[in-house]
């Protein structure tokens, strides 16, 4: 559906409207030359395509303007502040951009021989160091692709190191206030997922843990700091009870970048814990592309990590194949090849140019962010659990009780505001929770103007106004859609059909 605010051309001044890429076909329209084909040898036994293979015909400058204008209707983290909690949408530094396109990087191919990659293997050993240094941990798995990738990979490392033992383990305990990809990875590893409740200050109930404690528990996933924006204070007590069972303390490494440079994990008794390099390492966030999830490992999970690894012998950086006390890896690889390169190549750039102190400072600045926001916004809108928080900050939606107003339109309105909304109804312990991070490389005047925003709207919903919060996004490209009908009657083709129901 358009907006009401009808034009001749249906353009909305430099917004423009167009057709589907699919309706701009037009027979024998290309926008390239491609040479005559000389006849073949039909090598497929007769089977031919019956039909066109069904992509448009377009020229050059269609296809240019099209995706051109598709981007102008995306918001990203190079257009203004991005307040999702939980996703850590900061901004990608150009620098790491420049140097992942050095020719000597981008021209690498992953089989080319060893002794012609010595500079991208040194690369990838030197980022292993900062990590293993910044999480004081003796170990690290650099392949796995991404933060739930990593979650798996932590997995099944601690799963061969009990099959090793004979330790055959059924249950893994993760916390209500953990990440959702948590117990996905766990139960596909095979293993049962038991929930473990918060207490009323937002973290890991200690009588709840202590009660589901028994010698059958392979591990616990604690996302620290968890997903309220708040450090799991009895975490000592936790490893050391987890590891008193024979168990094994696994730590959801996505919120470290409010601890980065001034909390080591490994101090903390944790055993395996994920990076999610696109979050505390500045690599782009992705949205399907390529991420990065190592993961660092204690003393005793470390032979039992997955191939390939790298290490200098004194000749020069070399592969190792193989690992595990028996001289074999328990499960070969996670990955093919040696994890993102041009990922790595970004999170070194990033720990270089920051230093050690400069990480510090980064946790720093996004905590002080965070609890900037719960300052200014504390006295309108309603937090949930009491104190300050870490570099994320959680409300609820009892600021919009009694006004008709929901945390979706409260969301739909920030739209029309022009910011992309904060993170809605997560974590689900929150009733309505609006869960925002404004990341440290957010200005003063940035978070101001968010916050005049938040505060702005608070007020509209608290006098009545819900016309305005239903209507929204008004300032659109297209309205607000049915999402519930979205999700269980997606529309995968368009027709005249469609277009008329549309219209």
């Amino acid at each position: 559906m358009t907006s009401p605010d009808e034009t001749f051309t249906g353009h909305r001044g430099l917004q423009l409207e167009e057709p589907l890429i699919f309706e701009q076909d037009a027979l024998g329209r290309c926008g390239v030359d491609l040479p005559q084909v000389d006849a073949t040898q039909d090598r497929l036994g007769g089977v031919q395509r019956a039909s066109p293979i069904g992509l448009p015909g377009l020229s050059e400058p269609q296809v240019v303007r099209h995706y051109l204008r598709l981007s102008q209707k995306n918001y990203a983290i190079d257009a203004g502040l991005y307040p999702l909690g939980s996703c850590t949408m900061k901004h990608n530094p150009r620098l790491n951009e420049k140097l992942a396109r050095l020719p000597g990087f981008v021209s690498l191919h992953p089989l080319q021989p060893v002794a012609t990659a010595q500079g991208a293997l040194e690369l990838i050993d030197t980022l292993a160091h900062w990590l293993k240094t910044l999480t004081g941990l003796p170990a690290v798995i650099m392949s796995p692709a991404a933060g739930a990738h990593g979650e798996l990979t932590g997995l099944m490392t601690i799963r061969a190191a009990l099959e090793a033992r004979g330790d055959a383990r059924r249950r893994v305990l993760v916390p209500e206030s953990a990440h959702g990809t948590n117990p996905a990875s766990a139960h596909a590893c095979g293993y049962g997922v038991e929930s473990i409740a918060a207490n009323p200050r937002g973290r890991v109930d200690l009588k709840a843990f202590k009660a589901s404690l028994s010698d059958d528990v392979a591990a616990i996933m604690i996302t620290n700091p968890n997903t309220c924006g708040l450090f799991e204070d009895e975490i000592l007590e936790i490893a050391e009870a987890t590891h008193a069972v024979g168990g094994f303390f696994y730590c959801d490494g996505a919120n470290f970048n409010a601890i980065v440079g001034r909390v080591r994990p490994g101090d903390l008794g944790i055993d395996c814990m994920h990076l999610n390099l696109h979050k505390t390492f500045s690599t782009p966030h992705g949205g399907g592309g390529p991420g990065g999830g190592p993961v660092v490992l204690s003393a005793p999970l470390a032979p039992f990590a997955p191939v390939p690894h790298v290490i200098h012998d004194g000749n020069g950086y070399r592969l190792v194949e193989q690992a595990g006390q028996s001289g074999d890896s328990p499960f070969g690889r996670i990955k093919a090849f040696h994890g993102q390169f041009g990922v790595f190549v970004r999170a070194l750039s990033y720990m270089m140019s920051l230093g050690s102190d400069g990480l510090r400072q980064v946790s720093e600045d996004a905590v002080l962010n965070a609890n900037y926001l719960l300052a200014r916004l504390g006295d309108v809108l309603s937090a949930p659990f009491p104190g300050p928080c870490m570099h994320e900050v959680l409300f609820d939606d009892r600021f919009l009780r009694d006004t008709g107003v929901s945390t979706l339109d409260f969301a739909k309105a920030m739209i029309d505001e022009g910011f992309h909304p904060m993170t809605m109804y997560f974590p689900l312990v929150v009733h309505g929770a609006l869960l925002m991070e404004p990341t440290e490389t957010e200005s003063k005047a940035a978070l101001d103007e968010f916050i005049g925003t938040v505060r702005h709207l608070a007020a509209k919903a608290r006098a009545g106004d819900t016309q305005h919060f239903m209507e929204a996004p008004q300032r659109t490209p297209r309205r607000r859609l049915d999402e519930t009908r979205a999700a269980r009657r997606p529309v995968l083709r368009w027709t005249p059909a469609v277009e008329q129901a549309a219209e």
